[in-house]
Order: structure tokens, then C-alpha cells, then sequence
């Protein structure tokens, strides 16, 4: 009986022992497994990412947006041809007018027989028709609508080959040298050119400059005319901080994209040309931003791109009508023999070549009207106030002296009223005819006399008030005024017809006390407000604020946040809301934060 239990229990240790043995060599046989596989994948994605990159179409760069530094790149200044990103420049001079008031959102732009006939994709305007500005905007940050385009480019230049002689001047403005424009919406044209850089350039420039109208890079979709569109960039919303800003397709430029990212304190712009799809376009975009997001700066020090002069730009800039002249021996002697694939690289540098050296763009010989074509606006304003006063773009011609009107006064021995004993004011030696009047031109506390007896004399008052409101007034440093606060105010303006002697309007004795306002001016706020919560505490409030911004994938990077006190049901409540959005852009925000279990409502401002 022993000896059976015994051995059963060898048995039962034999076999735990084997079952064991078994579970190990089948997890270190699936482990292994999945390490090959995992290689195996690992492997091909490093092979397709490389064979994107190394198509000669392809190249890439992300500058930090804080520092201006270039972070990574791969053929930067390879000329590529746009495409679409064309119309980021089309924006960019339509933002100007809406800046400096020449045009409006709701402005009506009417659609031409050329704007109509241009290749999908477009909004299908027909001739005869008219579009708001705005509608336009949002067909080309959201479908890439090329008639749309065209509308924009008839309404600022007159026709689109005028208007792309503006948008190549703009861009030489900004320092995008090597960009050439033949179109408003980046139709295939063979001269049609740009580069990485540039492209990341402009990225930068028209946020900086149009923080306001930016914002419509991010629109997710839009109703127009009954039809919902929905925007092309499919990295916005599904990468956290990403707020645009454009696509690109043609068969010769392959897949494009610039877009833009805001997370924490930093801020990437990339740019991707040349894709193969648009899948591994945005995927090399997302994995981009996600490696050099570390490196990026989280302060801002770098000036905001600035244009130069207008008459710099245009001896960089070719006339569309000329015909490119041909490149520099020293440029033919340093190619590399000829390849099918290198063939339009190298058509693409001799034209950049020759447009650099082109003479400054001349106007055609049929001159339109002046009121027909709009010159682009100077750029006055968008740029941050840390930058260096030197850099501001401005006049570049000497100062001229400015006619300035001298007052004229009467001579004669002149008494001033004072708390000091009187003295007699030291004789002017300069003789010139009177004046009318004195018109008031100073809030300041003037003091004068009671009795005028004789033209050109000021007797010192007699009242004894007077004299007492004098002498609540603070004391000036010596040497300023008349003492005692007493200020000697001179008008500004003249009179129309000078008069044989000034007439002087009294007052009286006692001065008027000044009253400063300490009122906080009230804060106003654009756009469709997005309510998040009603808080018991501002502080609380903040933070519902801040939870809220990082829940919405990006899509509040650009609002304006604020608190708003309440009065209800006896009680003190603080609103956590964030201003400036437009109808479209709040509905999305909010979809997006009740995914994520935050309370929101839209509010019509």
C-alpha cells in the first residue's frame, strides 16, 4: 500500500514537472515568434519609409516655430511643383484685404466663365453666380475648390495672370526665393515651383500675420448650398495640437502637405511633398512631428517673418508674359549627365535660375483701369511686439521736413497770476501779427485772468478764491510752468483769418477738479462662445478650461479662454468659456469634448 502511494505520487510530480516543462518552450517558441514577426514589420516599414524618401519627387522639413530653427529636412530647396499648397498664398493675399478693410467676410464676389470652367475639384459655381468671401475661404481650406479660387483671384487682381504676378511679388516679399506662381489654385503648370522651405515658410508667415482669419484652417467641415464638405487634412483632429493647414495632389507634385502643430509651449510647421499616397503622406507627416516635437523650443524667440520692401521684392520677381531665359554656362557645365528621372528636376532649376535673374516685372501694354487692380497692402500690423523695432517693415525713404505753423502773439509787457509776487514777464523781441481766437486744445487746469483792461495785459485777480483753489494744487518741480501747477497752454490749431488782436476767453476763478476713471474696459469677445462648465470657483473654472483644451485634439488651440462671473440662485458661479470661434468650429469642439465626458454647450455672442 505504501509502495502504490509512493508511486503515484512520483507520477503526480513527473507529470506537473513535463506540464511545465511544455508551458515554457511554448511561451519562449511564441515569443520568438513575435519578435521575428515584429522585426519582419519593423523591417518593411523601415523599407517603405525609406523608398518614399528616396523618390526624387520627395522632400520634407520641420522648422520650430519658436526658434525658426530647422530641425530636420530632406532635400529642403529641391524645386517641387505645389499643387494645392498654391492656394495658401491665394489665402493669404485675401487675408491681407480683410486686415486692411478693402474687402469684407460677407463681401459677394461674382463668378466668372474661367472660374467656372476650371477642373474638379471645385464648389461647381456657374457663371453669372456670386460667392460670400467667406464661403470661398471655406471651399479652399476644406474641398480645395479651384473655381473657387479663380473667384478669389478676379476679385484682387482683375484676371489670374495678374493675380499670380501678385502672389510670386508676396513671396519674394517673405523671403521665398525660389517660388514661382502661374495660377491661384495650383492646377498642373510646369512653371509652377516651390520648395519645402518656402512652403514652410509661408506656414509660418500667414498665422503669424492673420491669427484671426488662420483660424479657418482648422474647419473641419462646412454646409454650402445644402451639401456637407469635409476637409481633406485627415491629420486634423486625429493628431493631438495639429490646427491645419493644407493639402495638395497633382500627378506631377505627387502627395503634399504642410501642417501645423501647438502642443504645450511648442509650436512645429512641417511640410511634406512628393508622397506617394495619401496615406503614407500623412504618416510620414505624423511620425515626423512626433520625433522632433522634444527638440522644439518652448519659449518664443524668433521674430515673426516680416516683408520686405515692395520695390526689393519686385527686381526678384519675373513678368509671366516673358519667356524664361536660358541658365548660366557655369550651371549646364556643373550638371550631371541627363536621366529620364533627372529631366524635370533640371528643367525646374534652370527655370528657378532664370527667374532669379529676371528684370523687374514691367505692367502689360493694354494698362487696365487703376480702380480695376488692387495692389497687395503693406504690412503694417500682425507682428509680434518683442521683435526689434529694426526689422519692421517700413518706408525706406529719408524724412522730409514737415511745415509746422507758428503760433503768433502779440508783444507787450505781460503779468501772469501767481501765488509768488507778481513779475513782469521779460519783453518778446519778436513782433508778429496777432491771431482771431484761441480754440481749446488741453484738459489741463488753465488759469486766467478775471479782467482783461487792456488788449495784451493780464492783470493779476483780485479774488481771494481764486487764489485759495490755486493753492490745493500740487506743486511743480522747479523751473516747469508758472509754479504752484499753473500750466501755460498754447492752442494748436489757428484761426482762419488772422484778427488786429487776440481776444481771450476767461473762466473761472476755481479750476475744476480732473477725475481719472478706473473702470476696467470691458472685454468683448467675437465669434461663438463655447461653454464648458459653471464653476463654484474661478479657480475651479481654470481648470475645467484647461481640461478642456487638452480634449479637443487642437481644436481650441486658437480660442480665446476666459472666466465669466454669474449671479445665480443666490449664489456666485464662474463660467469657463472659450470665444472666437466660428459656428462650425464650436459644434466640432463640442463633439468632441462630450466624447470625452466634458459638459459643453454653443452660445451665439
Amino acid at each position: 500500500m505504501l509502495r502504490k502511494s509512493l508511486s503515484s505520487s512520483r507520477l503526480a510530480r513527473v507529470g506537473v514537472f513535463g506540464l511545465l516543462t511544455v508551458t515554457t518552450a511554448v511561451i519562449v517558441t511564441t515569443d520568438a515568434a513575435e519578435a521575428r514577426r515584429y522585426r519582419h514589420h519593423a523591417h518593411h516599414r523601415v523599407q517603405r519609409d525609406a523608398s518614399e524618401s528616396s523618390s526624387s519627387r520627395f522632400a520634407s522639413i520641420i522648422v520650430d516655430g519658436n526658434s525658426g530653427a530647422v530641425l530636420q529636412s530632406t532635400s529642403p530647396d529641391g524645386l517641387r511643383h505645389p499643387a494645392s499648397l498654391t492656394k495658401i498664398m491665394t489665402l493669404y493675399l485675401l487675408f491681407e484685404r480683410l486686415e486692411s478693410g478693402k474687402m469684407k467676410l460677407d463681401t459677394e464676389m461674382p463668378v466668372s466663365q474661367h472660374a467656372a470652367d476650371q477642373d474638379p475639384t471645385k464648389l461647381n459655381l456657374r457663371p453669372g453666380q456670386t460667392i460670400r468671401v467667406e464661403d470661398a475661404i471655406k471651399g479652399l481650406v476644406t474641398r480645395s475648390a479651384n473655381d473657387a479660387a479663380v473667384v478669389i483671384a478676379e476679385a484682387i487682381g482683375g484676371d489670374e495672370d495678374d493675380f499670380a504676378q501678385m502672389m510670386t511679388r508676396k513671396a519674394r516679399a517673405l523671403g521665398m526665393s525660389r517660388t514661382v506662381y502661374r495660377n491661384a489654385s495650383g492646377l498642373p503648370n510646369d512653371e509652377q515651383v516651390t520648395t519645402a522651405r518656402d512652403q514652410a515658410t509661408l506656414g509660418r508667415a500667414i498665422q503669424d500675420r492673420f491669427p484671426r482669419y488662420y483660424r479657418y484652417f482648422s474647419t473641419a467641415s462646412f454646409n454650402f448650398r445644402g451639401q456637407s464638405i469635409r476637409n481633406h487634412n485627415h491629420l486634423l483632429g486625429s493628431v493631438e495640437g495639429i490646427d491645419g493647414i493644407k493639402t495638395g495632389y497633382t500627378r506631377a507634385s505627387g502627395f503634399n502637405l504642410v501642417s501645423s502643430l501647438h502642443r504645450g509651449n511648442r509650436f512645429l510647421v512641417g511640410v511634406v511633398l512628393g508622397g506617394r499616397s495619401g496615406g503614407s503622406r500623412d504618416a510620414i507627416m505624423r511620425n515626423l512631428l512626433a520625433e522632433n516635437l522634444e527638440k522644439g523650443a518652448s519659449t518664443r524667440t524668433v521674430a515673426a517673418i516680416s516683408e520686405r520692401n515692395g520695390s526689393e521684392a519686385n527686381t526678384d520677381v519675373a513678368d509671366a508674359s516673358e519667356t524664361p531665359a536660358r541658365p548660366a554656362p557655369q550651371v549646364q557645365a556643373a550638371a550631371a549627365p541627363e536621366t529620364p528621372a533627372a529631366r524635370p528636376a533640371s528643367r525646374l532649376s534652370a527655370l528657378a535660375a532664370a527667374t532669379a535673374a529676371m528684370p523687374p516685372a514691367q505692367p502689360k501694354s493694354e494698362a487696365k483701369p487703376a480702380e480695376a487692380k488692387i495692389e497687395p497692402a503693406p504690412l503694417t500690423n500682425g507682428v509680434i511686439a518683442s521683435q526689434p523695432l529694426s526689422i519692421i517693415p517700413g518706408s525706406s525713404e529719408p524724412m522730409k521736413p514737415v511745415r509746422v505753423k507758428t503760433v503768433q502773439v502779440k508783444a507787450g509787457p505781460v503779468k501772469v497770476a501767481s501765488a509768488a509776487p507778481a513779475q513782469a514777464a521779460p519783453p518778446v523781441t519778436s513782433t508778429i501779427p496777432p491771431r482771431a481766437d484761441l480754440a481749446e486744445t488741453s484738459g489741463a487746469v488753465v488759469a486766467r485772468a478775471d479782467l482783461v483792461n487792456k488788449p495784451g495785459i493780464i492783470n493779476k485777480p483780485e479774488a481771494p478764491r481764486a487764489e485759495a483753489a490755486r493753492t490745493e494744487l500740487p506743486a511743480q518741480p522747479p523751473g516747469f510752468g508758472t509754479g504752484n501747477g499753473i500750466l501755460g497752454v498754447l492752442p494748436a490749431t489757428t484761426a482762419a483769418a488772422p484778427a488786429p488782436a487776440a481776444k481771450l476767453a476767461s473762466v473761472d476763478p476755481a479750476p475744476q477738479s480732473i477725475q481719472m476713471s478706473t473702470t476696467k474696459p470691458v472685454v468683448t469677445h467675437s465669434g461663438w462662445i463655447v461653454q464648458v462648465g459653471a464653476l463654484e470657483s474661478e479657480s475651479e473654472a481654470q481648470q475645467r478650461i484647461e481640461a478642456a483644451r487638452s480634449s479637443a485634439r487642437g481644436l481650441l488651440s486658437r480660442a480665446d479662454p476666459f472666466t465669466e462671473v454669474v449671479a445665480k440662485d443666490n449664489r456666485k458661479l464662474y463660467r469657463a468659456r472659450f470665444a472666437g470661434l466660428e459656428r462650425d468650429q464650436a459644434e466640432a469642439v463640442c463633439r468632441t469634448l462630450k466624447r470625452a465626458d466634458i459638459s459643453c454647450i454653443t452660445v451665439r455672442n
